[in-house]
């Protein structure tokens, strides 16, 4: 369980080693139902986002993480972000980061253009190309958000389930 939680904890950018010390001292350990809670919690996410991979991988389209970087450039003035704004908005870690915008960049989904007048810094800009794929994206991930999350629960359980995760978030 440990390692899990390190995985995560790496995912969201948390150093779980000095945390667990700072805190494991003053704080008892979770309830029964806390540790029931944090154990659905994750394998609710873990389910219900290799559902919707596969249904995106089914319809040909490539993984949700294409859409987060896609999504976070459209939603950015100018439709460019700097590569750490970019791993600020999404869980993608740099070095994974690194890699996908590689990838992106050899699709024509986005280009990157020079920030600094040396020619060290970046932008990644979404390309037209980019912007048609993720609204081609979205028309299955928003279907795949119905089925697995919508046909699972009605609106006003989504508002209190949206409430608590908002209340984990701080």
């Amino acid at each position: 369980m440990h390692m899990h939680i390190s995985a995560l904890a790496t995912s969201v950018k948390i150093d779980v080693t000095a945390f667990m010390s700072e805190h494991s001292k003053a704080s008892p350990e979770p309830s029964t139902a806390i540790t029931a809670a944090w154990i659905g919690l994750m394998r609710t996410q873990k389910v219900v986002l290799a559902a919707i991979e596969r249904e995106l991988k089914a319809a040909g389209l490539p993984p949700l993480a294409w859409y987060d970087v896609l999504l976070e450039l459209t939603r950015a003035k100018g439709g460019r972000l700097r590569p750490f704004e970019i791993e600020a908005r999404t869980l993608l870690a740099q070095y994974n980061l690194s890699r996908l915008l590689d990838r992106l960049e050899r699709e024509a989904l986005v280009q990157r253009e020079a920030f600094d007048a040396d020619g060290r810094g970046c932008w990644v800009v979404v390309t037209d190309r980019g912007r048609v794929l993720k609204a081609r994206i979205w028309t299955v991930y928003a279907g795949a958000i119905a089925t697995h999350v919508g046909g699972r629960l009605d609106d006003a359980s989504a508002v209190v389930l949206a409430d608590l995760l908002a209340r984990l978030r701080g």
